[in-house]
């Protein structure tokens, strides 16, 4: 499959950040919550990983960084084999510690903290099973992408290998959304990404939740 300009760096639009999501995980199968869990990546999740990076690779990213949780450290080193990139980790970028929720499947969860788990999903801050706040993740997460990004060359891009719950309060520090609002940005499957691209006013989410190369974008939102 050939997407037109999908391979060019060069574009004049400023800088871009892939935000790109571990493999999947036995955790992920089980539907346990896993949060600052070290867990590894199954046998799929590697293939994942590597049919990823060859896609990421062909946007000749200029630098990676990434978790230091394995799952994320595992992912990142396929796109690192590929592009020769150093990958740096960070312990910022680790997914939200969520207590005495982690290890504990989705139906556990919703029987042992019910209450709890609904007024997350309305938004409202809440530290699940004791743990961090999303804005906490933010505020930990969203400063090590900055400035990871301030060090890429005008039209560069920036490889960041995290996890569903910190890409997404990320994104949602990003693009200056009230906190209530991230639950609106939908989860990211295994090794899926989004994109923000640099713009006159900030930055713009681009792409969300993908997992093929982006079309260009022709009309009068380009």
């Amino acid at each position: 499959m050939t997407v037109q300009g999908a391979g060019t760096r060069k574009t004049g639009r400023g800088r871009r950040l892939i935000l790109w999501r571990h493999g999947q995980t036995s955790w992920n199968v089980e539907r346990r919550f896993q949060g600052s869990t070290d867990v590894e990546l199954t046998g799929a999740g590697l293939g994942q990983a590597r049919r990823s990076a060859r896609l990421l690779a062909s946007l000749e990213p200029d630098a990676i960084v990434a978790s230091d949780l394995t799952r994320a450290v595992t992912t990142a080193a396929e796109l690192a084999a590929l592009t020769g990139l150093e990958v740096t980790l960070d312990e910022g970028l680790r997914e939200t510690y969520a207590g005495v929720w982690q290890g504990l499947t989705h139906e556990e969860i919703l029987a042992r903290h019910g209450e709890e788990y609904a007024a997350w999903k309305r938004g409202e801050p809440v530290r699940r099973g004791g743990g961090e706040l999303e804005t906490e993740v933010a505020d930990r997460a969203a400063p090590v992408v900055l400035r990871h990004a301030e060090k890429l060359p005008k039209d560069g891009t920036l490889v960041v290998v995290s996890h569903g719950g910190t890409i997404r309060t990320t994104i949602g520090r990003l693009l200056g959304l009230e906190a209530r609002h991230w639950e609106s940005l939908g989860g990211l499957s295994n090794c899926s990404w989004s994109v923000l691209g640099e713009g006159a006013h900030g930055w713009r989410l681009l792409e969300h939740n993908a997992g093929t190369l982006p079309e260009p974008v022709l009309g009068d939102d380009d």
